[in-house]
């Protein structure tokens, strides 16, 4: 029997797809025609006249040859800082409006200073990939909260969710180029432990070259935007043996030498004004003719290693930009190539150290111990750091360093910009003042699109940043940015018109600024820098009123900006990071789990606290990793040697104590446990540790000294096997346990 099915009882009537409109699919989001791929690279400590193509002693040929296509801009400027550069760098906005008036490490609960980006303010990523851009970021990110960079997460502020569709490289300010904690996307990755010759720079380069070919083999009609932040020189200042030695001998004549060489260089390339005055060397700052033959070798071979880890940088990302030509597809580039991401860094103090952990505790290496290994810096033993005296001569002609915003030693970067199909001015100089915020801006303007009112239903708060692109044309175009603050660590300038106010240092960064915490004291600065390039001419005294409107200004701006309240402590002055081990007194973790971020960790640093693990012991000869916690530049570890229970403190690599049991354990399962005594009242102090097996002593000893304020912030927590570097160089890694491992207690008294 036929039924009538065309109309049902609820009235919907059946409908066949030749009754139907022709089907369409939804139109996937594209780039307008012709639009630039973008890479934007930004390196880390490196100041304006460390580089060839602004003057430098340090030859850049890749960032020489993009000047040569593009422009140089000679009046660009960072925050002094890392975290605080590279979230304006991606959001267009002043780093205080996003949270970032810190590094994460010293993220406050005041709303500048949270260290979270907050949903409003996304990133150029984010509005890319909205725009039909395919989007990656590798090397360096340090900007995921440090409460948030666990196994657990949440990973709401990792590279992945704030706009970057690929990530590769590590979190946090610096790592270890030879065996560096890396990540894709969320997940940790380990370096090759069998490839002497693995370098970070090269592998952040290799990686990078093979998703730009995948990208434009799957889809070659789809722009990219690549982030590339590399991180050769941030401490540890590391480069393969060759690169280091092909600058044996070139800055024996010291630093400040080397700067009246820099100047000369400046002036005749024509990146600084021809009447630039270069600025004092500042008291803090031993001169080079009043140290020891001793140590100006060792500050010479520093230096040596600090180029040799520039110059190879420079040469991967050449790598990279090279890819790009080959492939054709460089003409249609827009890229900015910032050398540093603030000024050099003076981290290492008067000697410079092995080891940059030592200046987190207040330690200085001697003379004495960086002769004993002088031919060892730059490989993969230490940590090091050159002596502040040369970030003051890399950073010519201006005075100061990295963390002090108050002046261009701290601020002033060069970039330069290149982009073949739009840039005519090839080898050009625009000495335009302009801000690492006005990058977004330039991006949006030369692509053609704007910054979204709205993303994922969030409201947006508006660009702080102005575009660059009028100056493509016109090299003597008026400056759009007229007006800038600049606060770091309470080191507070005002930029307006030509003129500039800026406070006095009052500690230098190698004292991890605890002393002063008012602003009660503060001595304000006056510049005319259209005149005065280098901010070598304090003119507070003559034009007092001028200087009183130009620190109104800058409270102005600080009120609009989310600078207030400013801190000037270094140490936290209000109520504790949010941490997931916040109020936890043990810890249980299961054998397998690798890498638990010092964040995330147990802080064993200036307390008692004990080490449990429930093991079955398959021989009497048992060897392996119980627990791992940070490295060959500070830890300790708990592991079992030829059936020996073996408790291992290493301090920065300074000294190191080792406690042991008196005989190997036998096969079968145990309870193993080390109960290491600190006493929190003496900070740095010895530590007496007892060994126990099944609750008998096997073991005591005392180590001599701890670390006063931090042991590790660089190398996680990890059970059953070592990772990154081992704590004891008394066995390879990974080192896995061979037996069977429960479970592994930490309790801390």
């Amino acid at each position: 029997m036929n039924v009538d099915t065309r109309t049902s009882a609820s009235g919907s009537q059946r409908r066949e797809p030749r009754e139907s409109d022709a089907p369409k699919w939804p139109v996937p989001v594209s780039a307008p025609a012709g639009a630039p791929n973008v890479l934007v690279i930004m390196t880390d400590d490196v100041g304006y006249g460390a580089s060839s193509t602004f003057g430098g002693p340090i030859p850049t040929p890749a960032l020489d040859a993009l000047a040569e296509t593009g422009l140089r801009y000679t009046q660009f400027h960072t925050t002094a800082m890392c975290s605080p550069t590279r979230a304006a760098l991606m959001t267009g906005r002043n780093h205080h409006k996003v949270g970032a008036g810190r590094v994460t490490e010293m993220a406050l609960a005041y709303d500048g200073y949270t260290s979270i980006i907050p949903d409003s303010a996304a990133t150029v990523a984010e509005m890319l990939r909205c725009n039909g851009y395919s989007t990656a970021q590798f090397g360096k990110y340090h900007n995921v909260p440090v409460y948030e960079t666990g196994p657990a997460g949440p990973f709401d502020h990792w590279p992945t969710n704030m706009g970057f569709q690929h990530f590769y490289g590590y979190l946090g300010g610096s790592t270890d180029n030879w065996a560096p904690a890396l990540y894709e996307g969320t997940s940790p990755v380990d370096p090759p432990t069998d490839d002497p010759t693995y370098h970070l720079e090269k592998d952040l380069a290799d990686k990078a070259i093979t998703w730009i070919r995948r990208q434009k083999s799957a889809a070659p009609n789809k722009p990219v935007y690549i982030q590339y932040s590399n991180a050769a020189t941030h401490a540890p200042h590391h480069a393969p043996r060759e690169w280091i030695d092909r600058f044996r001998g070139q800055f024996d004549q010291g630093w400040d030498a080397i700067r009246e060489e820099t100047i000369a260089r400046q002036k005749q390339l024509g990146v600084i004004p021809a009447d630039t005055e270069l600025t004092e060397r500042p008291e803090q700052i031993a001169s080079w003719d009043s140290l020891t033959a001793e140590h100006q070798k060792v500050a010479a071979r520093m230096m040596e290693v600090y180029a040799g880890a520039l110059a190879y940088a420079d040469s991967q990302i050449g790598r990279v930009l090279e890819e790009l030509e080959r492939i054709g597809e460089l003409d249609n580039t827009l890229v900015f190539y910032i050398q540093g991401d603030n000024g050099a860094s003076p981290e290492g103090g008067a000697n410079g150290s092995l080891n940059e952990m030592s200046y987190v505790n207040r330690m200085e290496d001697s003379i004495e111990s960086l002769l004993e290994h002088l031919d060892e810096l730059g490989g993969p033993l230490h940590y090091n750091h050159f002596p502040a005296g040369w970030a003051h001569a890399t950073d010519t002609p201006f005075k100061w360093f990295k963390m002090v915003a108050s002046h261009f030693g701290g601020t002033r970067n060069g970039m330069v910009l290149s982009h073949t199909a739009r840039i005519t001015d090839a080898g050009g100089i625009r000495t335009q003042f302009h801000h690492v915020i006005d990058v977004v801006p330039t991006i949006l303007d030369v692509i053609g699109i704007e910054a979204p009112k709205q993303i994922r239903g969030v409201e947006q708060m508006p660009l702080c940043g102005v575009p660059m692109a009028y100056t493509f044309d016109d090299a003597a175009a008026p400056s759009t940015r007229t007006t800038q603050y600049f606060e770091l660590m309470g080191n507070l300038a005002i930029y307006s018109d030509g003129w500039v106010a800026a406070t006095t240092p009052r500690e230098m960064p190698w004292e991890f600024a605890t002393g002063a915490d008012s602003l009660d004291d503060v001595n304000w600065e006056l510049y005319h820098v259209e005149n005065d390039y280098s901010q070598s001419d304090d003119l507070s005294a003559q034009y007092p009123d001028k200087l009183s409107a130009l620190v109104d200004l800058f409270w102005e701006e600080a009120e609009a900006n989310q600078v207030l309240p400013v801190i000037v402590k270094a140490l936290n002055p209000g109520p504790p990071k949010p941490n997931p081990t916040f109020g936890l007194t043990t810890f249980v973790y299961y054998d397998g789990v690798t890498r638990v971020t010092p964040g995330s960790a147990p802080d064993v640093t200036n307390k008692p606290f004990s080490i449990t693990a429930d093991v079955v012991l398959t021989s009497n000869h048992a060897d392996g990793m119980l627990l791992s916690q940070g490295g060959r530049f500070g830890g300790h570890a708990l592991y079992l040697a030829n059936g020996v229970l073996t408790y291992h403190y290493n301090l920065l690599g300074r000294e190191r104590g080792t406690v042991t049991s008196e005989f190997a354990l036998p096969a079968g399962r145990h309870q193993l446990v080390a109960v290491v005594d600190i006493d929190p009242t003496q900070r740095g102090g010895s530590a007496a540790v007892t060994l126990l097996c099944d609750e008998e002593k096997v073991g005591y000893g005392t180590v001599a000294n701890t670390a006063p304020f931090r042991l590790n912030y660089i190398e996680g927590l990890s059970i059953g096997r070592d990772t990154g570097t081992p704590v004891s160089e008394q066995y390879q890694l990974p080192f896995i346990f061979d037996g069977v491992l429960d479970k592994v207690t930490v309790a801390l008294g």
